[in-house]
């Protein structure tokens, strides 16, 4: 099983507030909870009515109450769990079991392979769901909207632009306007490997509107994913997995981007979601980035069962198994005991 947690950077880090110390809390995220493939959870589970995804790869998710998640994402050179099968959303209702949530006659299911996605509520509380699609490996914009009554959503267009051609993540700020990471800048699989391999940081964000189309931010090495779900936020987040960096952006009230710091970690940051009550981000990370590239389910890995902060034990030395209980033993510290 391949590793993954979660860092959880409390506001403390972002600008307006830097006078306070860096806070950073690393908490393993249980894989069994959701299956094998999980890579992020994208925010907090605001309600128990909750949309899932059925087996195992989950990609994202967005809450706006109750969340959504995007399910079956095939991606050049990683490894996909139901190569045959499209993607899907689906829904979970814990009374009723789940089912299917898109409807509308010119959506072309068959080719569904969804990415990033994100939610915009509109003034008349009218639920809008973005979804980045890569029919056939190329890249569009899927807007839905969220019928409450019949628990559908319903496929009101698809987004195509040359300034849109390898899309990642997307935070919606209207019904039709987002910001958009491309995560390379050559749409050829051979050229966007070389991109990838000798680290050009040809990353870009881009802002687009029915109107206006334009390029607020660039030179990231692999970024990934951008958020700033709330509304009256004055700030986007932009994470640039390679580089190891979450970048932390100004947004006006013309859509344009400033750049006022970076934050520098010693992992891959991935998908960045932020807490609609305190603003601190909730951020997936890699470890060990090439087990998302070198998964084998037939030489699995082993798994890490015990992970602290040095709170409750230091210095772990042994562990030993008996009758499904755990004892783990230290060079100088207490042992802790265990049910497993």
């Amino acid at each position: 099983m391949c590793r993954c947690s979660t860092f959880r950077l409390r506001k403390e880090l972002f600008p307006g507030l830097t006078r306070l110390p860096l806070n950073l809390v690393s908490e393993m995220l249980p894989m069994n909870l959701l299956g094998d493939g999980l890579k992020t959870i994208t925010n907090v589970l605001s309600v128990f009515l909750a949309y899932i995804i059925e087996a195992h790869s989950i990609y994202k998710v967005s809450v706006f109450s109750p969340p959504l998640f995007s399910k079956g994402l095939k991606y050049p050179g990683i490894k996909s769990f139901e190569p045959d099968k499209p993607g899907k959303i689906l829904l979970m209702d814990v009374n009723s079991g789940s089912c299917p949530l898109i409807t509308g006659s010119n959506f072309d299911l068959s080719s569904f392979n969804p990415h990033g996605i994100s939610t915009f509520t509109n003034e008349d509380n009218t639920v809008y769901l973005l979804v980045v699609n890569h029919p056939d490996f190329k890249s569009t914009v899927e807007l839905f909207k969220f019928q409450e009554e019949e628990k559908s959503l319903l496929h009101l267009k698809t987004i195509k632009h040359k300034l849109l051609p390898n899309l990642n993540g997307i935070v919606g700020v209207g019904p039709e306007h987002f910001y958009a990471i491309n995560d390379h800048c050559f749409v050829d699989p051979y050229l966007r490997s070389w991109e990838l391999y000798l680290g050009l940081a040809w990353s870009f964000v881009v802002y687009y509107s029915p109107n206006e189309v334009r390029v607020v931010a660039s030179g990231f090495d692999f970024a990934v994913e951008s958020t700033s779900h709330l509304m009256a936020s004055m700030y986007v987040y932009i994470s640039e997995v390679l580089a190891h960096k979450i970048h932390v952006y100004e947004k006006h009230a013309n859509w344009t981007l400033t750049p006022l710091k970076p934050l520098d970690f010693n992992t891959l940051m991935d998908n960045v979601s932020q807490d609609p009550v305190t603003g601190d981000l909730w951020v997936g990370r890699h470890p060990n980035g090439m087990k998302i590239f070198f998964y084998d389910p037939e030489n699995p890995t082993g798994s890490e069962v015990s992970l602290q902060n040095e709170s409750l034990l230091r210095g772990s030395m042994v562990a030993s198994v008996y009758k499904g209980k755990l004892l783990i033993g230290t060079v100088f510290h207490k042992a802790l005991y265990c049910e497993l």
